[in-house]
Order: C-alpha cells, then sequence, then structure tokens
C-alpha cells in the first residue's frame, strides 16, 4: 500500500510535542509583539495583562491544529471580528514572521507542514473577516 504524500507529510510531522508547541507561539508571539504594525494591534486587543491567557489560548489552538487534540473550542473568525486596525495586508507580515520563526525552530518538512497550516487558517480569517456578504474590507 502506497502513501500519499500529504498523509506522509503528516507522518514525517508528527507529533508535535507540548513543549514544541509551547516554543513555537511564545516565540512567535514575542516576534509579533516588537513588530511595527502588528505589535500595536496585538497589544490593544489583548492588553497588558491579557497575555497569559491569550498565550495559553493559542497553544491548545496550535495543539488543535498540529494534533488534532481538541484542546481549542473556540471561534477564530469571531474572536478576531472587531479587532482594531486588523486589515488584509497585515496577513503578509503575520505569515512572514510565523514562516520565519517555524524555519527557525523546526526542520524542513516540519517547518512546511506547519506553515501550510498557517496559511489555510490565514485564508479562512482573511475570508471570514474580510470577503462575507456584507463586510467591509
Amino acid at each position: 500500500m502506497s502513501v500519499s504524500p500529504r498523509s506522509q507529510a503528516r507522518a514525517d510531522a508528527a507529533p508535535f510535542t507540548d513543549e514544541e508547541i509551547d516554543r513555537l507561539v511564545e516565540t512567535f508571539y514575542a516576534r509579533i509583539r516588537q513588530h511595527h504594525r502588528l505589535g500595536p494591534i496585538f497589544e490593544t486587543a489583548i492588553g497588558p495583562g491579557g497575555w497569559p491567557e491569550h498565550l495559553a489560548t493559542l497553544k491548545d489552538f496550535w495543539s488543535s491544529v498540529l494534533n488534532t487534540s481538541g484542546r481549542y473550542k473556540g471561534q477564530p473568525v469571531a474572536a478576531h471580528q472587531g479587532v482594531e486596525g486588523i486589515t488584509e495586508g497585515l496577513f503578509t507580515p503575520w505569515l512572514g514572521l510565523f514562516h520565519m520563526t517555524c524555519a527557525e525552530l523546526f526542520d524542513a518538512p516540519r517547518a512546511a507542514f506547519i506553515g501550510q497550516r498557517a496559511e489555510r487558517i490565514a485564508a479562512t480569517l482573511k475570508l471570514g473577516l474580510f470577503h462575507r456578504s456584507g463586510a467591509v474590507a
């Protein structure tokens, strides 16, 4: 029986340990907070005291995305609606920082696997936030 490239990529990439997911989320969002365009938007939306809870939620989210753990129970599009300052164009630097972080933390196949998931998530968020019927872009 042959293994599809998609299945092989998943097998090569998984599972991600909680420690790896923690490191990814903490490293990436430390960079987000320092970014000249993204940082202020995140700081306003999350607030100075909200980061521990937000990072815990993101760790659950990425555990669910990467390991199908089911730990995240939220609604990402709804969570991002009404975030002041968010624009479709900001997904480009977000993805750039994410891919850079993955490339530094993981070998190439695992970084590519995570990056593909991030690209899909970004596309879904952009559709939900900026291309809904009646949405203002």
